[in-house]
């Protein structure tokens, strides 16, 4: 093995991603666009849901409700008429229309149960689903106000005093957001690596390879290193530039040792990268081993659901792979600042991870290169 053969074919694969735009774009997208507009729309819970309101009481305790809904969770009521309320809906102006019904304040005064039609664009499932409930509880809350002529709070018997660590607004972006460079590097790693050998297998360039006086090892070693070097490039950038600096997400721990074990997760994702690509003979079969590999690792992660509400069974297999490990070390250092000390279990289990899929993937690369 010769250090310098590495080297120049890991030049001559940064050569051949520059001249590849749509991986390029491919890369700016994954790590600007992505993460910004996953960020934006993670929280599941009501965000500016755009409401209308039918008033045809015009009494004040419709005045009263119209203006308990209020941003964040909603939009300003918009006041329309009955005749708008279903074209409104159908156009997906609004995903609720509220219908106060006439005489509804004078129903109320007199002990009368009045009721308010609420419609609902379910097709809008993540609002849908708990938006009534919020609507019901704010309609519910002005009316007792209302009809007790006080504001008052329930008294209750243990006062709990909230203490939120790590992440004090409870802002959802922010988990989004860190989720979205973990599955970005992820992903592109094992994209860039396989795409790399399956392109010189299609351009006919492994055969003038296999004349040169270089070792497989030499072949799969320069591609690791030299896709994995863009990978974690772009990811730092992305960190520094789009989480920190666009989307104001505050970085806790040591960025250089949240790089360290990302240069390990990539070891191992871009050994899985070219192991996938001796299974594929063409980019379209890639692409379908992709799925079937990429979306078990996202998912069954922790990094979408933690992974204490999953079987213990999905627990136990999924710390057999890469990502599980890279969550756990990615949210200790990024979110909780914690230091080697603290993730060092999970760094031990990528270079084991990573050695293991290396000598796999060194064994099928030199069948596929006979």
């Amino acid at each position: 093995m010769r250090v310098a053969n590495i080297v120049q074919l890991g030049i001559k694969e940064l050569r051949g991603l520059a001249r590849d735009p749509m991986l390029l774009v491919l890369i700016v997208y994954a790590f600007t666009i992505s993460i910004y507009t996953g960020s934006k729309a993670m929280p599941e819970t009501l965000n500016m849901a755009a409401i209308a309101v039918v008033d045809e009481d015009q009494s004040p305790v419709s005045s009263r409700i119209i203006a308990a809904f209020n941003p964040p969770y909603f939009s300003i009521p918009r006041l329309i008429t009955q005749r708008e309320m279903d074209s409104r809906m159908d156009a997906g102006l609004d995903t609720f229309a509220l219908d106060i019904p006439p005489n509804f304040q004078r129903d109320l005064l007199a002990g009368k149960s009045p009721a308010i039609q609420l419609n609902i664009d379910a097709t809008r499932m993540s609002q849908a689903f708990t938006g009534g409930g919020y609507i019901q509880s704010i309609v519910s809350g002005e009316i007792d106000e209302f009809l007790s002529r006080h504001r008052s709070t329930a008294a209750v018997p243990v006062d709990l005093a909230l203490r939120a660590r790590f992440n004090p607004e409870l802002n959802k972006g922010w988990f989004g957001a860190i989720h979205e460079v973990i599955d970005a590097i992820t992903m592109l790693s094992i994209i860039l690596t396989g795409a790399a050998l399956i392109r010189e297998r299609e351009h006919g360039t492994i055969e003038h390879l296999l004349v040169m006086p270089v070792t497989p090892f030499e072949l799969m070693a320069s591609k690791i290193w030299s896709m994995g070097l863009v990978v974690l490039v772009a990811s730092s950038v992305s960190l520094i530039f789009v989480v920190e600096g666009l989307l104001s997400v505050p970085i806790q721990g040591s960025m250089a040792l949240f790089l360290f074990g990302a240069a390990l997760h990539l070891f191992a994702t871009t050994c899985m990268g070219i192991f996938l690509a001796t299974m594929a003979g063409t980019m379209p079969q890639f692409g379908l081993l992709l799925m079937l590999f990429l979306m078990p690792l996202q998912v069954l992660s922790g990094g979408m659901t933690p992974r204490e509400s999953m079987p213990d069974v999905i627990q136990y297999i999924m710390l057999a792979a890469p990502n599980t490990h890279f969550v756990i070390l990615a949210q200790s250092i990024l979110f909780r600042g914690a230091g080697l000390d603290l993730v060092w279990p999970q760094f031990a289990a990528l270079l084991g991870i990573g050695a293991i899929l290396f000598v796999f993937s060194l064994r099928r690369f030199r069948q596929f290169l006979r």
